[in-house]
């Protein structure tokens, strides 16, 4: 008798589970218990974790300390984050772990609650999410390799605006978002012109794409901008944003895709990392996207991946959405040809001053609307630093209003002293202005809160 060849990766893969079953929303939001339920079924039922190569491992659970590098909780981390956010960060922690220390070729993190809409300063739930996990792992990263370079590519369906703006202004971070365009969508916003800041100019890119896009419309995205993008950035790690509700069944959205288009998606891009964000079609999707993502990931088939109610005749994309879509990516390969050519102060407006931006953010989740001020302090010999001022209230009764400062790892000598002495003038000048004053300061990998 013949015996059958083991199955084999081609890639040794890691997975580190977290489904959170003690946590919710509530028990009837998209955000459920058992949500990661039926994928997990799906996985041990296909037997992938039978398959040379392919292996489980427990995630760690994040400390306040690391939350603090990518998230400035207010009032504190215990008042934002639940024992459940704290191990879906350490997962994504574990998760790059396991590559960086070369225990795997690639790791894929499947995992809730997720992260990608919460922005640098937390008041409370935005987009289900309360810390922003990769952005977490991402510090935890930069902690032992300051200077490593690391490309995002957010296949979510909901603009990542949350890890956006957590590195808006860093020049080593490429974040590339496909997703809904933002006027049929929360969080309604991820367009074109959203390009980073002036010391980091178009390494924030934004695909927009039609309701309706099917696989061709977002493999297209892929294969004729995204690659050559991340081809001439040469990051040091790939991170798949891998949120799935870009299927054609998600409750939540009006897209096409179905799980072997998100797999050959994941095939292309061939990541070093994915981490696990949206996606609420539970039992139609997410099981089938799943078992795609971790073949694709392992270098193994996914052609058999087939969803029970697949029909392909149905997921025919329009001739307007594929011209929108041809249209869109001719605009982006423009700006990401022209990058190195761009007056800033043309773009951004005079820069003596530095750079500000006013931002209305509202926490769908939780019902609070947060009135907030940034100002870069933009130098062109380091990434600069952060003046954030923040007011929040909820059903028109305030909150705190705070003022942080935060400093990024690779600042220049002059501008981190200048940062050091405006916190402590702050401390001593602001106590009318402000209830708490935080400082952020990843060059020494110090958070301290100075409540008045």
């Amino acid at each position: 008798m013949n015996k059958v060849p083991e199955l084999k990766a081609k890639n040794k893969l890691g997975l580190i589970f977290f489904p959170a079953f003690d946590w919710e929303i509530s028990p009837t939001h998209p955000e459920r218990k058992e949500r990661l339920l039926y994928t997990r079924d799906q996985v041990f039922e296909e037997g992938l974790l039978d398959i040379n190569g392919i292996a489980e491992f427990n995630p760690d659970i994040a400390e306040p300390e690391d939350i603090v590098r990518a998230n400035i909780c207010i009032p504190t981390v215990a008042d934002i984050c639940t024992k459940s956010h704290l191990i879906s960060a350490g997962a994504a922690m574990r998760a790059a772990e396991l590559v960086l220390t070369d225990q795997v070729s690639k790791a894929f993190a499947i995992v809730r609650p997720p992260g990608h809409h919460a922005f640098r300063l937390v008041h409370g739930a935005r987009g289900f999410c309360n810390i922003n996990n990769e952005a977490v792992m991402v510090e935890a990263i930069r902690k032992h390799y300051p200077e490593i370079k690391i490309a995002f590519v957010d296949t979510d369906a909901h603009h990542a605006d949350g890890t956006q703006e957590i590195f808006y202004h860093d020049p080593n971070i490429l974040h590339i978002s496909l997703h809904q365009d933002g006027r049929t969508l929360f969080p309604g916003s991820g367009f074109l012109n959203e390009l980073g800041g002036p010391g980091a100019y178009a390494k924030t890119l934004n695909i927009p794409l039609p309701p309706g896009t099917t696989d061709q419309g977002i493999l297209y995205a892929i294969k004729q901008f995204v690659l050559p993008v991340l081809h001439d950035f040469a990051p040091d790690l790939v991170i798949n944003s891998a949120g799935q509700d870009n299927h054609y069944s998600d409750p939540l959205t009006n897209m096409n895709v179905s799980a072997r288009g998100y797999a050959e998606l994941n095939a292309l891009l061939d990541p070093d990392l994915a981490i696990l964000q949206g996606g609420y079609s539970i039992q139609s999707a997410l099981p089938y996207i799943n078992v795609g993502l971790i073949l694709a990931m392992a270098g193994l088939d996914y052609s058999s991946v087939t969803e029970p109610d697949y029909q392909p005749d149905k997921l025919i994309q329009s001739k307007q959405i594929t011209e929108k879509i041809k249209r869109e990516i001719d605009q982006l390969q423009q700006i990401w040809q022209q990058r190195n050519q761009i007056d800033l102060e043309e773009v951004y407006g005079s820069l003596n001053n530095g750079y500000k931006r006013e931002k209305r953010i509202f926490y769908d989740t939780d019902q609070i609307l947060e009135e907030q001020q940034e100002a870069l302090n933009y130098c062109p010999d380091c990434p600069g630093y952060l003046f954030i001022e923040s007011q929040a209230s909820r059903g028109g009764f305030r909150k705190k209003k705070i003022a942080a400062l935060s400093i990024p790892r690779l600042i220049c000598d002059s501008c981190y002293n200048e940062a050091l002495a405006k916190f402590e003038e702050l401390k001593t000048t602001a106590r009318q202005k402000y209830d708490s004053l935080y400082l952020q300061d990843l060059k020494a990998d110090q958070y301290l809160i100075h409540n008045f």
